[in-house]
Order: C-alpha cells, then structure tokens, then sequence
C-alpha cells in the first residue's frame, strides 16, 4: 500500500485505532480527515494538494446548489464545474501523456510528452468526489454543510488509494451518526485479516509466478508455459484486489462505516454480464448510474442500448489506465455483454451450469492478458503463445518445474476463488455453532502471524492499483 504493510498493520493503524476512540465523538471526523491527510501524504505529499482541490470544489459547487435550489441554470453550472475539474484532473494527471502520444502517431507530430508522475488512487477519490455532486444535482442525497464532514468522507483512509468507490449516498448517514460496538469491531478485525491473508499469502505467491513467466521472451515460451503464467495473473489479481477491498471492508467497520461489498465470487459467475456484477461492485454501479444510465441506458431501442453499452465499456476501460490495452479490454467485454444481451445470454442458459463457468471464466483469462500488457503487439504474442505458434514444444522442462512448484497454491487459490469455500465455512458454522465461537478468532490469530512473518520477510509485496 502507500505505507510499508508491517508500518501500516503495527504501527499507523493501532494510532489512528487508538486516538479515534479516545477523542469525544464530535472530534471523530476530524481525526478521520487528518488521518487520510496524512496516510495519503506518507506515500505521495507532492500530489496531496490534488486530493485537497478535489475536494474544495466538489464541496463549494455543493453549497451553491443548496443555495440556489430554485435557480436551474446555476445548480447546472455547479454540476459541469464540477465534472469538467475532476475530469480535467484525471486528464491532466493520467491521460496528458497519452493523449500527446496518440496526436503524435496520428498526425505526425513531435510534441514532447509530459512526464508526469501518476498520483495514486487518483481515480478512485475523484470519482468518490464527483459522485456526491451528481447525486446533490439528481436531488438524491441532502447537502453537506460541514466542510471537515464532507473533507473526511472524500479521504476515507481505508479505502482512499484502492476502493472500493464509496458513493456519498452509501455513508450519507454514517458520516455523521456512526455506530461503534465491540461485536461491529471484531467483524471489522476478522474481515481485515481475511483480506490481509488473500493479498499476502494467496495474491504475492501466486503473483511470484506470473512475474518469473512474464519476465521471459515471450517468443520462445511453449503454450502450457503460458497459460500457467496468465492463470497466475487471474488469481493474483482478484486476491489482490478482493484482497485491498476487504481490507478497507473491514477497517471501516472498525470505524463504524459500512463500506459496499465489491468483489463476490467473480470466477463462479456463468456469464460475462453476471461476471461484471460480481467483479469491482462498486465501480460497474458508478458507471452504471453516472455513464450508462444518463446516456439513456436500454429505455431507447436497441441500437441506442447497443451504443450506450458500447461507450460505457469503452470509458470503463480508459478508466483503469491511459493505454490502448485498456480501451481494447473495456471494448472486448462490452462486445461480449452486448452479444450476450442480443442472443448469445439465451443460448447459454441452454447449456450444463459447469460449461456456462467454463465460458466465463476463460473469456475472462483472455481478458486478462489484454489487461496486463501495455504494448498490443505484446498482447498479440501472448495469445499466440497460449496457443502453441511461438514454440515447438507444448511444454519443457520449466513448465512441468512450474507445476510443481505452484500446484498446492493453485489449488488453494481454486477453492477460495469459489463460492463453495464460503458455503463450506456456513455448514460447518451451523453444524458446530459453539465450536466456530472459538476456532474463527483462533485462525484469524494464526492468519495474522503468517502474514507477519511473510511480511518481514517480504521480497516481493507489488501494489497493482498504481496505475489507476
């Protein structure tokens, strides 16, 4: 994360912890947005002035439009002001140069790129910002009056640099009346931990995998080779990110927040469009109620339901990163969720549950490699080594060393990717209600000292979300 893990889990948390139950409840907030503040400038205090002109803004076009409630032309103005900042920052800060690259290919041109260091989560709080003044404009949420109520909502610490994307409608109530209990905190606490395990002991092993495939020529990599190295990805990438979300989950518990679930069972799902309800939860439902729906969703026929879902896919793409890959993986799953609307969702629905989970699930492992490399020339040789045109062999030597070595973790990362781990953990539960009162606080200890020792000993710990 922004912090060192050891440095955030032992040393930074307990403080805030510490301090937040301390102070008087009127002083909460502010604790809360000095703690952001603070988190956020730990890792990056160059760009912290970004975060606090996000806010500034978004804030005062707030007040403006309780002020002029029955001026039309002024709450709109308020509301483009507001866009056009946060749309202008995530341009100028991760676009700029992207946008010089592509002027350059097209026309010809030399117009020296802007080296710019990317802030982090800077996609994340200013859409967190930007949606509080969409729904102020909609009239689906009150105002907020108290600058420091409304600063602490934008830097919510537990989830500011890798989400979820927290809506001002989903803590509107908990930002200034919060329930704090000793039963709230310990589910906060065994979320964190199972979170903290996904990321430590499931994400960075598996990930250590991928990143030893992935540092090789692609060309001479034989096709089983391959696959082993994007399957790696596939499950490092959701543990790691379902990892950080339950993270933030659970510290917001702690904190008396109930954040939005954002990942659930992703790889069970049986179709793509089931796959994007249950992958990043929270960002498909910002793009669902501020993209799609405004665009005017399906309410007008199908060619402008095909358009719409088209541009939403497209921008949800670009969102995760100023590269064509990325626009070429948001339009791959928008083709396919919109296939899967005109017919191809009927026909699946025909088919063995096990083969509907087949098709997503590899469509989802193709979308991946769109994802991970930069360079779309690098894209086209992946997929021609997954299928055997870069290499004589189908496998050697270091495939079958590879399999050996990662198939206990793959097959711990299979089952703890599935909902059946879950339903597993209930029927036991029910089955030895006293039991589980005891033995869930014992394994969340014992994960929690794993994680330490792994963190202490930490060779390679990546943070994935820099680039968004």
């Amino acid at each position: 994360m922004v912090f060192s893990s050891l440095t955030f889990i032992y040393v930074y948390l307990p403080i805030v912890l510490g301090i937040y139950f301390l102070v008087p409840k009127v002083l909460r907030n502010p604790v809360m947005f000095i703690a952001g503040l603070l988190f956020y400038a730990w890792g990056e205090p160059i760009y912290l002035w970004i975060m606090v002109l996000s806010t500034l803004i978004d804030y005062t076009a707030g007040l403006i439009m309780s002020k002029f409630d029955d001026k039309p032309a002024i709450r709109r103005l308020c509301l483009i002001a507001s866009i056009a900042m946060n749309v202008g920052l995530l341009s100028v800060f991760k676009y700029s140069g992207f946008f010089v690259n592509t002027a350059n290919s097209i026309f010809g041109t030399s117009i020296p790129v802007p080296e710019i260091m990317l802030p982090i989560g800077i996609s994340f709080y200013t859409f967190q910002s930007m949606s509080y003044t969409i729904d102020l404009y909609m009239r689906n949420i009150p105002v907020q009056k108290n600058p420091v109520t409304f600063a602490t909502y934008v830097t919510l610490f537990p989830q500011i640099v890798a989400g979820p994307i927290v809506r001002y409608s989903d803590v509107q109530n908990e930002i200034d009346h919060r329930t704090i209990s000793v039963d709230l905190f310990g589910e906060g606490v065994k979320i964190f931990i199972k979170g903290l395990a996904k990321k430590v002991l499931l994400a960075n092993n598996i990930g250590a995998l991928w990143s030893t495939i992935k540092a090789q020529e692609i060309t001479s990599l034989p096709a089983a080779t391959a696959w082993l190295g994007i399957l790696a990805f596939t499950f490092q990438i959701y543990f790691d990110f379902s990892g950080y979300s339950d993270m933030a989950v659970g510290m917001g518990k702690m904190l008396g927040f109930n954040f939005p679930e954002n990942f659930n069972f992703p790889y069970v799902s049986k179709s793509i469009s089931e796959f994007w309800r249950r992958w990043h939860i929270t960002l498909g439902s910002w793009f669902k109620s501020y993209v799609y729906i405004p665009l005017g969703g399906n309410r007008k026929g199908l060619s402008r339901t095909v358009i719409n879902l088209f541009i939403t896919w497209m921008l949800t793409g670009f969102w995760h990163g100023a590269s064509w890959n990325f626009v070429l993986w948001g339009v791959y799953f928008g083709v396919i969720i919109i296939l899967e609307r005109l017919f191809l969702g009927d026909l699946l629905k025909k088919l063995p549950a096990f083969l509907q989970v087949a098709y997503s699930f590899i469509l989802v492992v193709f979308g991946w490699v769109m994802f991970e490399f930069d360079m779309l020339s690098n894209v086209w040789l992946y997929f021609g080594a997954m299928f055997g045109g870069n290499a004589t062999a189908f496998a050697d030597s270091n495939t079958l060393y590879y399999l050996l070595s990662y198939i206990v973790i793959f097959a711990i990362c299979i089952f703890f990717s599935s909902d059946r781990s879950q339903k597993l953990f209930e029927k036991l539960k029910a089955k030895f209600p006293k039991t589980s009162e005891y033995v869930a606080p014992a394994i969340s200890i014992i994960l929690l000292i794993i994680c330490t020792a792994y963190l202490v000993d930490a060779t390679y710990n990546p943070f994935l979300y820099f680039r968004f």
